[in-house]
């Protein structure tokens, strides 16, 4: 064998081997699992991210993301309950398997498992909500509700099929209807629309109504607490004054019962004195009827009693009491009865010797007099 035919020899193994070390390498992402075929079985040993490698042309790999991912669904047709065609433009799922189930739903669902599980699922599951709700209901009423209906639906079926795979979210677009039917919609969002705006005007009126209220009711209860205020002002002023009147009247009350009081007090002390001073008057004059008395009867020769009787007079002491009896510096004379005898012979000199007694006497009596009145 020449040279160059051992070249080439050695050329083609080397190709063959370059083939095969490139067939044998792999690199796995991350987030992703590696399954591995084996003469078209599937082993159940899978590899995670990084390089690997294989039996070249014996041994195939498909690499399952184990992270989420979102599968768009476009163009899906669905028919509502009074007959009319639409179509919603784009639905997403997004969805995640856990890697511990990766080898099972591969087995079952090959590793295009959500063509069969999410694709498949969402066509059904969206024509069964349409084929039982009105064209109104779908594009407007129940609208908000498709894509939680969708989600629900979905993991219920997954939880039994493929438990490691889960729904995280949906999300549906606006289907696409009829133009016909579109500009109805049109035109009766626009009057609904304007209906809003004149309810909204309505609570607006009805709002600002009810605010000029309070504030009339804040305003009248604001007057009123002052008013209130006022009054107790004047009450407490009142009050005030019925007090201090009180004291005042208390203060002249208890001023007159002090000053009756005294005066009572100097009326009884003066009455007590008074008492007093009658016993003694009388007592002095029942002394002054006996000294009278006795002058009347002593025996001498200058006695008034004996001057009266000899002048025919019936003098008595009691008449010197009542004023009957006068007597002066110059004179001596009865006021009631007049002597029979002769003036000449009853003159001042026969009772000379009494002229002091009988005035001291006189004046003492009439001074009692006035007293025991």
């Amino acid at each position: 064998m020449t040279m160059p035919h051992i070249g080439a020899v050695f050329g083609a193994i080397a190709g063959v081997m370059a083939i095969m070390l490139h067939s044998s390498i792999h690199k796995v992402e991350e987030g992703h699992l590696a399954v591995y075929y084996r003469g078209g079985a599937l082993l159940t040993s899978p590899n995670g991210p990084g390089y690997h490698i294989m039996l070249p042309f014996i041994t195939t790999y498909r690499s399952v993301q184990t992270t989420l991912q979102t599968d768009e669904i476009k163009n899906v047709p669905c028919g509502t309950s009074g007959g009319v065609m639409i179509y919603f433009d784009r639905i997403e799922v997004v969805n995640m398997l856990v890697p511990s189930a990766v080898v099972d739903t591969v087995r079952n669902y090959t590793a295009d498992y959500d063509k069969t599980l999410i694709f498949n699922k969402i066509h059904h599951e969206l024509n069964q909500f349409c084929s039982v709700h009105t064209l109104q209901e779908v594009y407007i009423d129940l609208f908000d509700i498709i894509d939680e209906n969708m989600k629900t639906a979905l993991q219920k079926d997954l939880n039994v099929m493929a438990p490691g795979l889960t729904i995280q979210a949906v999300r549906v677009t606006k289907p696409k209807i009829p133009e016909s039917i579109r500009r109805n919609f049109e035109l009766m969002e626009a009057e609904k629309t304007r209906l809003l705006v004149t309810a909204q005007t309505q609570r607006v009126v009805e709002k600002e109504a009810e605010t000029e209220r309070k504030r009339a009711i804040i305003e009248a209860q604001k007057v009123a607490q002052v008013a209130e205020i006022h009054f107790q002002q004047l009450v407490m002023e009142k009050e005030t004054e019925k007090r201090i009147s009180e004291i005042e009247d208390s203060a002249f009350l208890a001023k007159e019962r002090a000053k009756a009081d005294a005066e009572y007090y100097t009326a009884a002390k003066i009455a007590e004195a008074n008492k007093v001073n009658k016993k003694n008057a009388v007592d002095i004059i029942k002394y002054i009827n006996t000294k009278f008395v006795s002058l009347f009867l002593m025996g001498g020769p200058n006695s008034l009693g004996r001057q009266s009787r000899e002048r025919g007079g019936n003098f008595s002491p009691r008449d010197v009491i009542k004023g009957r009896f006068q007597i002066g510096p110059s004179e001596l004379s009865f006021s009631q009865r007049q002597s029979r005898i002769p003036r000449a012979r009853f003159t001042p000199i026969a009772i000379s010797s009494h002229w002091g007694t009988i005035g001291r006497l006189g004046e003492l009596i009439l001074m009692l007099k006035n007293l025991i009145k």
